[in-house]
């Protein structure tokens, strides 16, 4: 069944969210890097906006955006719902729950790891669970950034304008599981459910004359 998969797919992905960010919480302190391979890096940071280490400043723009989440996943769960109800394609409803998979696990960062974590600070100083008190008040906690692709680095020439000679780093942007699940759900519906987001491509035929005799 479809909401057996939608399920699925959001538990398994907050499970996996969830137990990578813990784990990098409570191992590693704010900054501290391993390396798996030249081009992939389990870097440790913290951000207090959006995907990929975006912000929105300033106290009440931290609130202001995980109240925004919230509205906006209490938006995704009931088109989910609406689209299972009425037996949308299977792709669609995968698409969806990734999304707003991702979209819950960035959300429990921003409401909950405040009160359930000590503040990570580098220099060897990681952070502890269920600390007598928290680092952030509820609502304002940070979201926990670990996946680091660094595939190209190097510096640009030097006959280049503004940049000539600067020392540039592609894929620069740390992000974490909730981020690639979101990212992935959009991938997927651009690719495979392009009517979704822009409607149907193909526009009706008029119907032809029935033919007399």
């Amino acid at each position: 069944m479809k909401s057996t998969l939608a399920i699925s797919v959001i538990v398994g992905a907050l499970i996996i969210d969830q137990v990578s960010k813990i784990w990098v919480k409570t191992t590693m302190y704010l900054g501290q890097s391993h390396d798996i391979f030249s081009w992939f890096k389990i870097h440790f940071i913290e951000n207090e906006g959006m995907a990929f280490g975006l912000e929105l400043g300033g106290e009440y723009g931290k609130l202001a955006l995980t109240l925004f989440r919230i509205i906006a996943v209490s938006g995704l769960g009931y088109l989910l719902y609406r689209l299972i109800k009425d037996n949308a394609s299977t792709m669609i409803v995968l698409c969806i729950s990734m999304i707003l998979a991702g979209a819950l696990g960035n959300i429990i960062d921003s409401v909950f790891y405040g009160q359930i974590f000590s503040e990570s600070k580098g220099y060897g100083q990681v952070a502890s669970m269920f600390p007598e008190e928290g680092y952030a008040p509820f609502l304002h906690g940070k979201v926990v950034d670990m996946l680091y692709f660094p595939l190209i680095d190097g510096h640009w020439p030097e006959w280049m304008p503004f940049v000539g000679g600067e020392y540039f780093s592609f894929f620069r942007p740390v992000f974490n599981v909730a981020d690639s699940f979101i990212s992935l759900g959009i991938f997927f519906m651009l690719v495979f459910e392009r009517s979704f987001l822009f409607g149907s491509e193909n526009k009706e035929e008029p119907a032809s004359e029935t033919a007399t005799s």
